[in-house]
C-alpha cells in the first residue's frame, strides 16, 4: 500500500517544519506533497531546502478546498492522506492506515492530541442521521482515503469555502463508503490555552451549511429544520454575550442579517448545484470541472 500526504499550508513555515519532520520520521516512504497558498513566510523556500518533499504545489488560491483537490491532483499512491499543517502525526499513524482501510471503510481518521496547560484532550468520532442517511464525519486535517474513492467523487467541491469535508463526508455515505475510526490514527498539536479566536464568518458558514444540505438532501422539512436548529442555537449563545456585554445588541443584529443572507444563497445556489450535477457524487464544483490550478510546481520525485 502506497501512501500519498498532502499538506495544504498558508503562512505556517514554522507549524509545516513540524509537520513534515513528523512525517519523515513516522512515515519516510510516504510521497509527500505540500500544497502552498499565496505565503508571504518565506514557507516555498523552507520547502525547497528540504529533501523529504516529493512535490511542492504553489496555488494562487487561499481557498483550503482548492488546495487538497491541487494536491489530489499530483497524488500517485494508492491511498491518499490530508494533514493539517499544524499537526504532527504520531507513531502507528500509518499503520493504523493500512490495518484499517477495506471494502468497507474506505476512508479512515483518527483523533487529534491537544495540548493544554491543565492537560490534554482528544476528539471522538461524530456521526449524524440525516433524511434516514447515516452520515460519519471526519477529520479533514487527518484523514486518509482509498484513492479510488476520491476519484469517483470527484474531490472536494470548490463551490465551498469552508466545509467542503463535511460535504465530502455526506457524499461518501450516499454512495455507501463506510468511514472508520481507529484511536491509532493519531495526530497531536500543542498551543497555548489562552490564544486568540478567529472571528466567525457567519454568512460563510451558514451559506456552507445550506447548499450542502439542500445540494446532497434537496429541499425537505428535516433539512430546513436543521438549518433553523443550528441558526437558533447560535443566535441563543449570541444574546448570552449580549447579556454579558461582550458584544453589542447592533454587531447582534448585523451577525442575524449575515446568517439569513447566508442561508438564502446557500438555498439558492445547493438547489442549482443538485440540478447541475444529478450523478451520485454531486459534484458540479469538483476537480474535473475546473482548470489546473497551480501557478508553479516543483516535482523532485
Amino acid at each position: 500500500m502506497d501512501i500519498s500526504v498532502v499538506v495544504p499550508t498558508l503562512n505556517g513555515r514554522e507549524e509545516l517544519a513540524g509537520c513534515l519532520d513528523a512525517l519523515t520520521e513516522q512515515v519516510p516512504d510516504a510521497e509527500v506533497i505540500v500544497v502552498n497558498g499565496p505565503s508571504a513566510d518565506g514557507t516555498t523556500g523552507m520547502v525547497r531546502d528540504r529533501d523529504d518533499v516529493s512535490i511542492l504545489v504553489e496555488i494562487a488560491d487561499r481557498s483550503v478546498t482548492v488546495a487538497r483537490n491541487a494536491g489530489i491532483d499530483r497524488a500517485t499512491g494508492d491511498v491518499v492522506a490530508l494533514v493539517h499543517q499544524s499537526l504532527s502525526v504520531e507513531s502507528g499513524w500509518a499503520a493504523a492506515i493500512k490495518s484499517g482501510l477495506s471494502e468497507a471503510a474506505r476512508a479512515i481518521t483518527g483523533p487529534t492530541h491537544q495540548q493544554l496547560r491543565a492537560g490534554m484532550t482528544t476528539e471522538t468520532e461524530e456521526t449524524r442521521t440525516i433524511a434516514g442517511r447515516d452520515v460519519t464525519y471526519f477529520n479533514p486535517g487527518n484523514v486518509a482515503f482509498d484513492a479510488e474513492v476520491l476519484e469517483a467523487l470527484d474531490g472536494f467541491d470548490e463551490y465551498l469555502n469552508v466545509g467542503s469535508a463535511r460535504d465530502f463526508a455526506h457524499r461518501m455515505a450516499a454512495g455507501d463508503y463506510g468511514v472508520a475510526w481507529s484511536t491509532e490514527m493519531c495526530v497531536s498539536r500543542e498551543f497555548e490555552a489562552d490564544g486568540g479566536t478567529t472571528a466567525t464568518d457567519w454568512n460563510w458558514k451558514y451559506r456552507s451549511l445550506a447548499y450542502r444540505l439542500v445540494k446532497n438532501y434537496n429541499i425537505r422539512p428535516t433539512v430546513l429544520w436543521r438549518i433553523l436548529s443550528h441558526a437558533g442555537g447560535d443566535a441563543k449563545d449570541a444574546m448570552l454575550d449580549v447579556a454579558r456585554g461582550e458584544t453589542t445588541p447592533s454587531q447582534w443584529l448585523g451577525n442575524g442579517q449575515d446568517v439569513f443572507g447566508g442561508v438564502g444563497s446557500g438555498l439558492v445556489d445547493g438547489l442549482r448545484a443538485r440540478v447541475t450535477d444529478r450523478t451520485p457524487r454531486r459534484n458540479p464544483n469538483g476537480r474535473s470541472a475546473r482548470a489546473d490550478r497551480a501557478v508553479t510546481v516543483y516535482d523532485w520525485r
